[in-house]
């Protein structure tokens, strides 16, 4: 046999072996991408406290089990249309079955319901614990001078002041002396803060869960009219085939459950963190409550 015929022969074995070597590596690659797009997952969450701190808990557990976390802030409304259309691949604030029942009326069919891992979700009107002689929303009557004629409530257009104002205030008979003062919730808050800093009376509107309740020493007044409604459950929802795809995370967030007090330190944890350091709270708040975290999360 000639060189030039060695040579050729030789060349085309080397270019077949090359070939081979590359889609061998192309078909590496594509499993690997596969398997890190199988271990992604977007969680979406709206602006409510409890969502923030239970969605940088996920966040924080699952990255420790190797998954790629993405988060989202969305509107209730583009939640659960993003949910519908599989942009999202889980919610962990559905909140059922009046806050979000138009939206779960219209999306429901195409989603998974995966949990209600809280269940004393409640509008609430509260004083500090220091009024001992004040219990009852009915305790406020003829009161209303000792609290500035006030009720401190959140957002005009919030549900709680609606349900306040149109129904608590008319059934308790409160409304010749008290005002709904309504602004933010913001400010509520630092009226709340003040006011309990130094000893005196307020009334807030309020809702379970928040971190207030474990930062402030406050308490609910009961409400033996219902006017404030009853109690709605915190659903984790799945977008369609959620547990098919993420057995992993379904089984985990079926065995989710906070009671109020581990949610209030939970959020008032990631509440009191810097700007960026949410998920360092998380970590340190699971790092302090291993008890709790063990009954859902294993490493």
């Amino acid at each position: 046999m000639s060189t030039g015929r060695r040579s050729r022969k030789l060349f085309a074995l080397l270019a077949a072996l090359a070939a081979l070597i590359l889609v061998a590596a192309g078909c590496g690659g594509r499993e690997a991408q596969t398997g890190q797009q199988a271990k992604a997952i977007n969680i979406g969450f709206i602006a409510w406290d409890e969502d923030i701190a239970v969605t940088h808990l996920y966040k924080v557990l699952l990255e420790q089990k190797g998954y790629k976390v993405n988060t989202q802030e969305l509107e209730a409304g583009p939640m659960y249309a993003g949910l519908a259309q599989g942009n999202i691949d889980l919610f962990m604030d559905g909140w059922l079955p009046q806050t979000h029942a138009d939206y779960w009326k219209q999306y429901g069919p195409q989603l998974e319901d995966l949990n209600v891992w809280y269940d004393q979700a409640t509008l609430n009107i509260a004083v500090p614990k220091y009024m001992t002689d004040v219990n009852s929303i009915a305790d406020l009557k003829g009161r209303g001078p000792e609290f500035g004629d006030v009720i401190t409530g959140i957002d005009p257009g919030a549900g709680l002041t609606r349900i306040t104002k149109d129904s608590a205030i008319p059934a308790y008979g409160l409304g010749g002396e008290f005002t709904l003062q309504t602004s933010s919730t913001t400010a509520m808050l630092a009226s709340l803060e003040k006011a309990t800093k130094d000893q005196k009376p307020i009334v807030v509107t309020l809702w379970h869960p928040h971190w207030a309740y474990a930062r402030y020493p406050i308490k609910d007044l009961q409400d033996p009219l219902g006017a404030m409604g009853k109690a709605e459950q915190i659903h984790a929802i799945g977008r369609q085939n959620f547990s098919r795809d993420f057995p992993e995370v379904t089984e985990m967030v079926k065995k989710f459950k906070l009671d109020d007090a581990q949610l209030a330190s939970l959020e008032n944890a990631i509440n009191s963190a810097e700007k960026g350091k949410e998920d360092d709270a998380a970590r340190k708040w699971v790092s302090e409550n291993q008890a709790v975290v063990a009954n859902f999360f294993t490493p």
